[in-house]
């Protein structure tokens, strides 16, 4: 079994379970991830009636997203790991993650998009087949209006970022966006992703393992406007 943690937005969950089904999952209150994250892979662990002697690994969200539930995320799992050194540690792309569970929605590729605000989004299209996955466009933090004007308009638009600048995408696909509740990340879409080519990547040293943030921390990016520089050794991250 792997134990699956999505944190990269404020819709959080934790699945347990195979590529071929989900045992348990558990969704984290909205912007709960800090008191509620360890708890609800306890709580998947006696839903399953399984410990971690019958987990083989991780596979986590790595990102773009929220600074904050990206680190407690990755501090999640780098705690129960360990404490598990035994067990694998597999990395997706949050975006991917989100596509994937909205392929139903409609007939071709799927942009994922996340409300980055101030006017932005972090984005990503892919495209998926018998077994295939095509990356139409790689995670990335953009503007709506740059995303429509560069990429050719996918079968649908979904995530809390599509459904905010929903007019837009409604123009850009030529079919309303689908946002929360009905498209929101879920943990279990990372178990099933675990069988498609190219979509988790093995992490060969989890201790070094940072999310992918997307762009500055916001304390990061208000001390480089004040003074006018980068901040020496930043640590990274999105706000």
């Amino acid at each position: 079994m792997q134990l699956a943690l999505d944190t990269a937005t404020p819709f959080g969950s934790v699945a347990l379970g195979t590529s071929r089904g989900v045992i348990a999952e558990v969704s984290i209150g909205h912007r709960r991830h800090a008191a509620a994250t360890l708890p609800a892979v306890e709580e998947v662990l006696r839903l399953a009636g399984a410990g971690f002697g019958d987990v083989d690994g991780i596979v986590l969200a790595d990102g773009p997203g929220s600074f904050t539930g990206l680190r407690i995320g990755f501090a999640t799992a780098k705690g129960i790991l360990h404490q598990h050194p035994a067990l694998t540690l597999r990395l997706a792309p949050s975006l991917l993650a989100l596509a994937w569970g909205a392929r139903s929605f409609a007939r071709g590729p799927v942009a994922a998009l996340y409300d980055a605000l101030r006017g932005d989004v972090f984005a990503a299209v892919y495209a998926f087949g018998d077994d295939r996955l095509e990356t139409w466009l790689t995670p990335r933090l953009t503007t709506p209006a740059e995303l429509v004007q560069t990429v050719p308009p996918p079968a649908i638009a979904v995530g809390d970022g599509a459904a905010v600048h929903a007019s837009l995408m409604l123009q850009w696909t030529g079919r309303p966006p689908a946002g929360p509740p009905t498209a929101v990340p879920r943990a279990a879409a990372l178990l099933e992703l675990l069988d498609l080519p190219g979509a988790t990547t093995l992490v060969e040293d989890p201790g070094a393992a940072e999310p992918t943030y997307g762009r500055l921390a916001e304390a990061q990016a208000r001390w480089e406007r004040a003074h006018g520089r980068p901040l020496p050794h930043p640590p990274g991250g999105t706000g």
